[in-house]
């Protein structure tokens, strides 16, 4: 049923209120409007002026607006929804390894599905190397390869001896280098273990190439890309967000280079959709000044982000009980943390205390028990009511943990795509049934009343919020079953962890994440209603457009015709 009495006030007020003299330039009728605004209203009609919405309501209220020089779009029953947020992502790394990078992904996100596959298509790529420059791949997983391991470094000296080599694991938190790359890395049998990561060896005692959490002691060799070629990813990036409905990116790492290539790729126009950097490991003033006094809605600083353990699928995440499955045989092994608790506590509440929002990677209860103790102790000496500080993944937090993070105030961001792509393996050979089945507990923290968030971290998984909005309501693995349904959530309240909760953990719910009289007119058209449609079909919703601040920025092939 179309609600209308909220709308109809918000036309009585534009007719009669100076600051909106002006008309709109664009009206879109006959829609199905998601509006997600505090009363949920759905209505028929939207008018933009520039960059923000001008008014919604019925359709007779929004054509009364309507000037010669209005343009008007008839949607012929189509939904409009609040433009998408990728919540938490590494924009635009998805494009430059798409254009740059070997795909080591095996399906359901690539094709790779044995370690002599892997070093084919590490062949193939190898003659169109530049001298002097590196074969760098990302996405394997060993869990998914027949043989069930990391590839070493002599699986990638098969490929080359001569040319240095990097691969990168899908979680991003391991790697493997071939042993040109180990040379040059000055990497050897006695090269001391770093103090946040392993570095694995063979039974002779030599380095195998497997690097745990530590892979920058090699990658950090790797010359960087041209500005030309990050600006060409950063273009490929663009068009793929724009295409899945995403007009805001909240990058979660950053520093002074890609802040860098932010910047330019907005003077060039290429940065269509909004971007949230945040900084890694340190606020790094001069690169974050340099944005802010940017003054611009298209690009911004956001968090502080640091690490507190790595991933559980690369059984480097810190959990509180052993892996389900040993690690290499240990059963008392929980990975690890980053860092001491106390050390964390000393950042954190020296970032607190200076004003920062503040986001931790944890992804083990051990790890998110760490994060608590940080955010509580800085909270006791320094409070501030609305810090808005963040956990990232917060894949295995406890029913007792999310009783703190409400207390807290924290807001999390959940990476419920684990329960699609992941989730099989969760059950069977990381977590066990009962853990596995609260991963990503999204009804659990509804319950509490938290403002959370649902990502897809790509590039390690590909950008797809309506596929997030699909695993959040269903919960359903690759294999199709059904992981946890205790923590299914709605489709609306899935809707609002990409659109309406996203704009209010990033401190823009004036702004976004709704569609209301004076927002930036960010939203995107849909062929299907994500609140109607059966919820087990949420990911086949297409794309239709995309719009930011007024401007299509995307429009799907049949769409146009």
């Amino acid at each position: 049923m179309m609600r209308h009495t909220l709308a109809s006030l918000f036309i009585a007020s534009i007719i009669t209120s100076p600051a909106l003299a002006d008309p709109p330039d664009t009206i879109y009728l006959n829609a199905t409007i998601l509006t997600l605004d505090p009363h949920n209203t759905t209505t028929q009609a939207l008018a933009t002026n520039g960059e923000t919405i001008l008014a919604t309501g019925t359709n007779e209220d929004i054509q009364k607006l309507a000037t010669p020089a209005t343009k008007i779009h008839d949607l012929h029953g189509q939904t409009i929804t609040p433009g998408f947020y990728a919540a938490h992502d590494h924009f635009p790394a998805m494009g430059t390894d798409a254009l740059f990078r070997v795909d080591l992904n095996s399906p359901p996100i690539g094709k790779i599905e044995t370690i002599d596959q892997l070093v084919a298509a590490l062949k193939d790529r190898l003659p169109q190397i530049p001298k002097g420059q590196w074969l760098v791949g990302r996405g394997y997983d060993d869990t998914l390869l027949k043989e069930h391991r990391h590839p070493t470094r002599e699986d990638l000296d098969k490929v080359s001896t001569a040319v240095p080599i990097w691969i990168v694991h899908i979680s991003g938190h391991l790697g493997v280098a071939n042993s040109k790359a180990l040379s040059l890395a000055k990497i050897t049998r006695n090269t001391p273990q770093p103090r946040n990561g392993r570095i694995r060896h063979d039974a002779n005692g030599d380095p195998n190439g497997v690097f745990e959490e530590s892979g920058s002691m090699v990658s950090r060799l790797i010359p960087p890309l041209s500005q030309a070629d990050q600006l060409r990813g950063t273009e490929w990036a663009v068009h793929e967000y724009a295409s899945k409905g995403v007009t805001t990116a909240a990058v979660a790492s950053g520093g002074e280079a890609s802040l860098a290539n932010l910047r330019r790729a907005l003077d060039q126009n290429i940065l269509k959709i909004r971007v949230i950097s945040m900084t890694s490991g340190a606020p790094d003033e001069p690169a974050r000044q340099k944005i802010r006094d940017l003054h611009s809605n298209r690009l911004k600083v956001g968090a502080i982000k640091l690490w507190q353990d790595g991933s559980i699928q690369g059984f480097t995440g810190y959990l509180s009980q052993p892996y389900f499955t040993p690690f290499q045989g240990d059963a008392t092994y929980r990975g690890y943390a980053s860092r001491t608790r106390e050390a964390l506590t000393e950042k954190v509440k020296e970032w607190h205390k200076a004003g920062y929002q503040i986001a931790i990677h944890a992804n083990g209860d051990a790890a998110i028990e760490d994060v608590l103790s940080a955010y509580a102790a800085a909270q006791q000496e320094n409070p501030r009511p609305d810090a808005r500080h963040r956990i990232e993944h917060c894949q295995t937090v406890r029913e007792d943990q999310l009783d703190r993070i409400q207390s807290l105030g924290i807001t999390p961001s959940f990476f419920v795509g684990h329960v699609y792509y992941w989730g099989d393996r969760h059950r069977d050979l990381f977590l066990g049934p009962d853990r596995a089945a609260r991963i990503s507990p999204l009804a659990s923290a509804l319950s509490r009343g938290i403002h959370f968030t649902v990502h897809d971290d790509t590039p390690v998984t590909p950008v797809n919020p309506l596929l997030l909005v699909w695993d959040s309501v269903n919960r359903t693995t690759t294999s199709g079953q059904v992981l946890g349904p205790q923590q299914r959530i709605t489709p609306e309240k899935a809707l609002r962890a990409v659109t309406s909760d996203a704009a209010w953990q990033n401190f823009e719910e004036n702004i976004k994440g709704t569609l209301e009289p004076g927002k930036l007119a960010d939203f995107v058209i849909l062929d299907q209603n994500p609140l109607t449609i059966d919820p087990k079909k949420i990911r086949d919703i297409h794309i239709l457009q995309t719009i930011v601040g007024g401007e299509p920025i995307y429009t799907c092939a049949y769409a146009a015709q």
